[in-house]
């Protein structure tokens, strides 16, 4: 399945053309996607009967694109899940996963402006999931049938808000308006390549920072669903955001942060790419 918002409406990409969800189902779904989570097991059924489009296909028009979770009840995040990111941010290789949440404020769509809030706003691309059916205590060998899809995200960093004071501010630095764009679909884990051909890079201004396969995940996508739904009850539409691969800004000597004018790309193999210009 992929999965996209088109102009507020959810709409299948299927290898017969868009496909509005509200419409092709006489109403069963919802055209809002927030809805659709709600009756995920349902949907993904129903929706089985349309083959997914190949990842190759044209998307619709970049400003018709939204995000495709816009109201979370939940962002959970991980950071350091990456050996050589923890290394270059200056920390030791956690034992456990490092969780923190983005504020749901800070959701926008895949395409457009990002408003710097200062001189260190950072990049940081990550593979994002998006529960479809919740729970508590999930098994690792079951987390897949609870998770909707994945698409690209950007976790961006204010760096100045996040490290002032001790401890770190993570969630402010990464909550300001517009710091988590999504998008620009929802590829259901079945239409995924495997996490050794599924690759994440950014680049700023055509110059790549980022790239590694998310085989290199210290934490797997099961093993974050097992442990967070350990403490957090998952609920539909939450979304994970799993971690950040090298080659970030902070981590960088002299640091390096985005500039008024740069183009920031995010991609992931298998779901696309989500652009933002810094104004």
């Amino acid at each position: 399945m992929r999965l996209a918002v088109i102009d507020g409406r959810a709409t299948l990409l299927t290898t017969e053309g868009r496909l509005d969800v509200e419409s092709a189902s006489d109403g069963r779904f919802p055209a809002e996607v927030t809805g659709l989570y709600d009756r995920w097991a349902q949907f993904r059924a129903w929706a089985a009967d349309y083959p997914a489009a190949p990842a190759t296909d044209a998307l619709p028009a970049p400003d018709t694109l939204g995000p495709v979770s816009p109201r979370p009840a939940q962002i959970l995040a991980v950071g350091l899940n990456y050996v050589d990111h923890a290394a270059e941010s200056g920390f030791a290789v956690p034992e456990a996963p490092i969780v923190f949440t983005k504020f749901a404020s800070s959701i926008t769509g895949p395409f457009g402006p990002l408003t710097l809030t200062g001189d260190s706003v950072d990049w940081e691309v990550e593979m994002v999931a998006v529960i479809g059916i919740g729970g508590r205590d999930i098994a690792a060998a079951d987390a897949f049938d609870h998770i909707a899809g994945f698409t690209v995200g950007q976790d961006y960093s204010d760096r100045d808000v996040q490290f002032l004071g001790a401890p770190a501010q993570f969630s402010l630095g990464k909550s300001f308006p517009g710091f988590a764009p999504l998008g620009p679909v929802l590829v259901s884990p079945d239409e995924m390549p495997s996490p050794e051909q599924t690759v994440l890079e950014c680049t700023v201004d055509g110059e790549l920072m980022q790239s590694a396969p998310l085989s290199d995940l210290i934490f797997s996508v099961p093993d974050l669903i097992a442990r967070l739904s350990a403490v957090v009850t998952l609920m539909p539409g939450d979304l994970i955001f799993t971690g950040t691969p090298p080659g970030v800004g902070f981590g960088m000597s002299p640091r390096r942060y985005l500039r008024r004018g740069e183009k920031v790309r995010a991609s992931i193999s298998g779901i696309g790419a989500i652009e933002q210009v810094c104004v």
